[in-house]
């Protein structure tokens, strides 16, 4: 496994997830990683959708060469 999929596993499993009292959506999000969460009706879509924002945010934090929290010991850097 490379060391991408290693990151995104170990920031994934860092996920907390609750049930919205409003309507019963499910809610999720990455505590240290700014801006990552995702909202929907059941838990499968949800993290589906935490997963395709969690890439998207590294993807563009890459881009504009800012840095990268440690997620379960696992460190991604710029060069």
């Amino acid at each position: 496994m490379g060391i991408y999929l290693k990151y995104a596993y170990a920031a994934m499993k860092k996920a907390r997830y609750e049930i919205l009292p409003d309507d019963g959506t499910f809610y999720a999000e990455i505590p240290g990683f700014d801006g990552i969460y995702a909202n929907s009706d059941t838990l499968e879509s949800c993290r589906d959708e935490l997963e395709e924002v969690l890439e998207e945010w590294i993807l563009l934090r890459v881009r504009l060469n800012l840095p990268l929290p440690v997620a379960d010991g696992i460190g991604m850097s710029i060069m």
